[in-house]
């Protein structure tokens, strides 16, 4: 019997070895499709998807915001963009809603799209490179 911080069993009772950060990257992204800046910025301009930025206050502080994306600090991401959720923002109608998550860098978000899809939040994705890679395409940024 496994207790507490035991070793996961997997096929065959088999252990599950651990995975690192980047290993594990590497099997969230090969699940979908990420996007690069204009892409985001076009799908958004024409409707077709939602922005949601989950860096944290500081951040935004600091280099300014997407004009236009919704602002969920990443530990409320779940309860805000589920659609059965008592807790939803209201962007979050469908879950055939394309989601664009991004956060500095492009990590973190990728990690938070596992968990929206696991919603069932089917067309989530995230932003290659995050807002500095946004910031570095020359698309718009406002001040917070």
């Amino acid at each position: 019997m496994a207790g507490r911080g035991g070793p996961k069993k997997g096929v065959g009772g088999v252990a599950e070895r651990p995975v690192g950060i980047d290993e594990l990257l590497e099997r969230v992204r090969a699940g979908y499709e990420r996007v690069e800046p204009r892409e985001a910025y076009e799908a958004a301009r024409a409707g077709d998807a939602l922005l949601v930025d989950i860096r944290y206050a500081a951040l935004r502080e600091r280099d300014g915001l997407i004009p236009g994306a919704l602002v969920v600090e990443r530990n409320e991401l779940e309860w805000r963009l589920d659609p059965q959720g008592s807790h939803r923002a209201p962007e979050a109608t469908s879950h055939d809603l394309r989601v664009v998550v991004i956060c500095n860098e492009g990590y973190a978000s990728s990690l938070a799209v596992e968990s929206l899809r696991r919603l069932g939040l089917r067309r989530a994705t995230d932003l290659v490179g995050g807002f500095q890679a946004w910031r570095a395409a020359g698309l718009p940024v406002a001040s917070e």
